[in-house]
């Protein structure tokens, strides 16, 4: 395995709802090559499972490159020959993070069969999977790129996504040839840009997916629906963000493409303001942090700092404010306190 990430885990390297983004926009691969032979069954079904969900690999990939764009997660697997996967009710009841992900087939054809639908895709074609439900894969000798989200940040209900699941969304013409020619360069781009720029691809993806998604449904997406998904991604960059003390509602607009204006009216609809909505997730953080027994030796200064808090007169005045005790005397007492209003 191959990064300047290698040491972080694998079940960092995917969105998943407990585990936002805890990387940049870096790519991470996994090769064939890393193991011996005899062991490389094993190898991808680990590799596999834990960056993207638990399922059965048919066949053995070359090589697999994973990475991440702001609210979304992007990925390449190459297969010498015929390969797949099968993911059953059984991997679904083990591990369900309510992930979507849409296969775009950048080389060779294969079929794709989810709830008695098949999908079958020729080079340039992508469909939608559903990863909370059962599916299976059949591919040949190819290079796919998949991009993998939260179903949430989809402004569709589970009956609309179960509507359009292992559905052909033709890579030629509209709106899929759109996806089409940005996805077959996204694992290029994974090393090349900044965070920032990521963050703002992966939203334009996000965009692009709900468009042909809703053209497949033949209807606009309400605008009510399409709020709460982009406060969704919102709040998804701001949770990934956390740590850093330049993090600011202009750089927040500017990565979801609106103005600073429309953000902060997006957020008078949740009755906060942006700031507010930072300083209560970065205190929370700050919390668990102070009762993990891992961080017991760690000044509470330092805690703050790594969340963005870096003056710690100020942060024990805000951590009193929302629990009524200072951060020394909450750790003391083992998180005996109850947030105010």
């Amino acid at each position: 395995m191959t990064s300047a990430h290698s040491q972080l885990p694998i079940s960092a390297l995917l969105i998943r709802p407990d585990v936002l983004v805890l990387w940049d926009v870096m790519s991470v691969t996994f090769a064939a090559d890393d193991v011996p032979v005899a062991a490389r069954s094993e190898y991808w079904r680990h590799v596999l499972g834990d960056a993207l969900v638990p399922l059965d690999p048919v066949g053995l990939p070359e090589r697999v490159v994973v990475g991440q764009l702001g609210p979304v997660a992007v990925g390449e697997l190459s297969h010498a020959g015929p390969g797949g996967a099968r993911r059953t009710a059984r991997h679904v009841r083990r591990a369900d993070p309510e992930l979507c992900k849409i296969d775009l087939v950048a080389r060779g054809h294969g079929v794709i069969e989810q709830g008695g639908r098949e999908a079958r895709l020729q080079t340039g074609d992508l469909a939608l999977v559903d990863l909370s439900r059962p599916a299976t894969w059949a591919m040949t000798s190819v290079r796919c790129v998949v991009v993998i989200f939260p179903r949430s940040l989809l402004p569709l209900g589970a009956d609309d996504i179960a509507r359009v699941a292992a559905m052909r969304i033709p890579g030629r013409g509209g709106t899929g040839e759109l996806i089409s020619s940005l996805g077959h360069r996204i694992p290029a781009y994974l090393d090349g840009c900044t965070e920032a720029n990521g963050a703002r691809l992966g939203a334009a993806i996000l965009d692009l997916i709900t468009v042909a998604l809703a053209e497949r449904l033949d209807r606009t997406v309400p605008a009510a629906t399409r709020q709460s998904a982009l406060l969704e991604r919102i709040y998804a960059f701001i949770e990934a963000r956390l740590d850093d003390p330049a993090l600011s509602p202009e750089g927040i607009a500017a990565a979801q493409f609106i103005s600073v204006r429309y953000l902060h009216k997006l957020f008078e609809t949740q009755e906060t303001t942006v700031a507010n909505w930072i300083r209560r997730r970065r205190l929370e953080r700050c919390r668990r942090a102070l009762l993990d027994p891992a961080l017991h030796a760690e000044p509470v200064s330092a805690i703050a700092a790594r969340w963005g808090l870096g003056n710690p007169a100020h942060f024990s005045r805000l951590f009193r404010t929302a629990y009524g005790v200072t951060p020394q005397g909450y750790r003391a007492a083992g998180g005996n306190a109850t947030p105010r209003a």
